[in-house]
């Protein structure tokens, strides 16, 4: 049973994907987003598992894994057994040798289309308590001390049991994850802690279809992430119910008329198109040549404490003509410090700066206060979060939103796992974060970046990292010391899903989208100046800045659109042959769509493992239909 298939018996299936059950399914629907066992090193870092063996029978199978890897050395098995009413996980590991560890076992994922639903959690002390699974986006623990949890979803009754140790749940939407995770060990115990070698981990989740419900209210949450995560996530769409043992490749494909019938997307005028920006290379020199002609802005991070930062600063002037600043700071911050970086800046045109705190990764008051002192008039200063946006979740109220001009956080959907599935679900997951962040800020502007595949640094790090004494930039600097490299960053695909993402962080009140670097290993262009795919797709996405934003996107959360309009002022007589070629023509065009006296250009992408065909309608009367491949963008628009 190779990694990518799929297993079923009776009324469960679920998906392999390498050592996750995922898509876990009761009667064809699925209830659990996923589980696996996973083993974080004492940075929080997950180690990465290897399948040795999976052995299959038509009631069960087992995966037998072997983790040796970031300081931890482990073997051991799942197990997975399906009778009746009931599936169960068994996972246990004996530790081959001492292993230093934060958390050690198994993680149960709950889809994010249950927010806003009922959930009850049974505690070790054999009481209950009645909550429900978050609405907003959680900062902290929405449940704890869990030994079971039940709740309602596709008209029946679930029950999760959990054995061998305490559980405890994170709403990961905070990372772009789209989950609700359940994971062992309370955060209140000591963490790093060793497995001794000989120990053994032993840990069980029971799943079971209880029985019928009444009817369900709705879920308070936007219908593309209800019906993203109910199960359509490329990988085994659509997937019918499994009523005998078997095993079925996971290929992502529908049946012909699913794919076949087109998916409606009804462009929405949303303000004013953001600036479109990327970092500034944090890569090795020598660079490429010529890389001016890229961005008009760069954003450019500075650790103050990196005696590298003023040549960061200086190269990043030489390849563009403004500049957005972020710096990170101790607290106290060294108002000498920042008086220099400003003096540094005096001749070039900053859009904006920020400055966060080297410890807590947010803005401290303090800092902002002491930023806006040597900052002139006239340059916005923001603040908000440099790791993700959990942090600036959990100390939204310590932030001085009175003196910030706007927010600011990043977006990195490759924390926790680095699979492509997880790349493909965190789309619709970044549009929940921005409407978070924008509902909270109304009239604030908010500037979301870097957007990155991995993260740039570690901000939940136990151990201290080695102070960087390189004044140059022959070994680069920041992030390119963090190991944070991606390869599917040249990969055409990810122009496909950088339009995805840009379309879903494109939401009223973002002023401002910033993605990768300008060049080196995480960049739109390689070391040497040769454009990479996601180039095309970033180039693209600045040629509509100045017009009114349009964005759309498919229920499933796998197809999106993001476009601008801008006014022709047509003469009158033109207006009235435009309208009258309008209504003589017919509605399946190719070119595109628009309304008299309007251009729209508009930026389509499918990421679906496979085709879908696209009607785009707008606000006026015009509809075009596109056939998109499985990871494909085009462009539409009125000539």
């Amino acid at each position: 049973m190779p990694s990518g298939e799929r297993w079923g018996s009776g009324r469960w299936s679920l998906d392999l994907r390498s050592d996750e059950l995922a898509d876990i399914r009761c009667d064809g629907l699925v209830v659990l987003r996923g589980v696996r066992a996973v083993a974080r090193d004492a940075d929080w870092q997950t180690a990465a598992p290897r399948v040795m063996h999976v052995e299959r029978s038509p009631s069960s199978f087992v995966i037998e894994l072997e983790i040796a890897d970031r300081g931890i050395d482990l073997a051991g098995a799942l197990r997975v057994e399906a009778d009746g009413d009931q599936l169960s996980v068994t996972f246990e590991g004996e530790a081959r040798s001492d292993s230093p560890t934060n958390r050690t076992g198994l993680v149960v994922l709950h889809p994010p289309h249950l927010a806003g639903t009922d959930l009850t959690v049974g505690r070790t002390d054999g009481t209950e308590l009645a909550i429900t699974f978050p609405a907003a986006i959680s900062p902290h623990q929405p449940a704890r001390d869990i030994a079971a949890l039940s709740w309602a979803d596709h008209g029946t009754t679930f029950r999760v049991d959990l054995g061998g140790d305490v559980f405890e749940m994170e709403d990961q939407r905070n990372w772009s994850d789209a989950s609700f995770k359940t994971y062992n060990r309370s955060l209140d115990e000591p963490f790093p802690y060793t497995l001794a070698a000989g120990e053994t981990v032993r840990q069980q989740v029971v799943l079971t279809a209880a029985g019928p419900t009444g009817p369900l209210a709705p879920a308070r949450v936007p219908a593309i992430v209800q019906a993203a995560a109910a199960g359509a996530t490329g990988l085994a769409e659509h997937a019918e119910p499994t009523t005998t043992a078997s095993v079925a490749k996971s290929t992502g494909a529908p049946d012909a008329s699913k794919a076949a019938s087109p998916t409606v997307l009804t462009l929405v005028p949303c303000g004013p198109f953001p600036t479109i920006a990327v970092g500034a290379s944090t890569a090795p020199e020598p660079g490429p040549q010529r890389t001016g002609e890229l961005r008009d802005v760069l954003h450019v991070e500075l650790d103050l404490a990196d005696p590298a930062w003023s040549a960061a600063l200086e190269r990043a002037r030489r390849e563009a003509d403004g500049l957005s600043v972020m710096l990170v700071s101790p607290t106290p911050p060294e108002t000498a410090v920042l008086r220099t970086v400003l003096d540094t800046l005096a001749d070039v045109d900053v859009r904006r700066i920020g400055i966060v705190d080297a410890s807590s990764h947010v803005s401290e008051p303090a800092l902002v206060e002491a930023l806006r002192a040597v900052t002139p008039p006239g340059i916005p200063v923001v603040g908000g979060s440099r790791s993700h946006y959990t942090e600036l979740n959990r100390e939204w109220d310590r932030l001085p939103h009175a003196d910030l001009d706007g927010l600011t956080f990043p977006i990195t959907p490759l924390f926790h796992t680095l699979e492509t599935e997880q790349l493909v679900e965190s789309v619709a997951m970044q549009r929940v974060i921005v409407e978070d962040a924008t509902s909270r800020a109304p009239g604030v502007p908010v500037h979301i970046g870097p957007v990155t595949l991995r993260p740039r640094f570690n901000n939940v790090a136990t151990r201290p990292v080695a102070a960087p004494a390189r004044t140059g930039l022959s070994a680069g600097y920041g992030t390119h010391r963090t190991a944070a490299d991606d390869a599917r960053q040249a990969c055409p695909e990810l122009a496909t899903w950088t339009i995805a993402s840009a379309a879903a962080l494109a939401v009223p009140g973002v002023a401002s989208l910033t993605c990768f670097e300008q060049w080196g290993p995480r960049g739109v262009r390689t070391a040497d100046g040769a454009d990479l795919p996601v180039r095309a797709a970033i180039d693209a996405l600045s040629a509509l800045e100045g017009g009114q934003l349009l964005t759309a996107a498919s229920p499933d959360g796998l197809v999106w659109a993001i476009g601008a309009r801008r006014s022709t002022r047509l003469p009158h007589h033109a207006q009235v042959q435009d309208q009258d070629r309008n209504q003589d023509q017919d509605q399946d065009q190719d070119q595109g769509c628009g309304t008299p006296g309007h251009h729209d250009e508009v930026l389509l992408a499918n990421l679906s493992g496979y085709q879908r065909r696209v009607e785009l309608r707008t606000t006026g009367a015009n509809t075009s239909r596109h056939d998109l491949g499985a990871f494909e963008w085009v462009r539409s628009g009125t000539p």
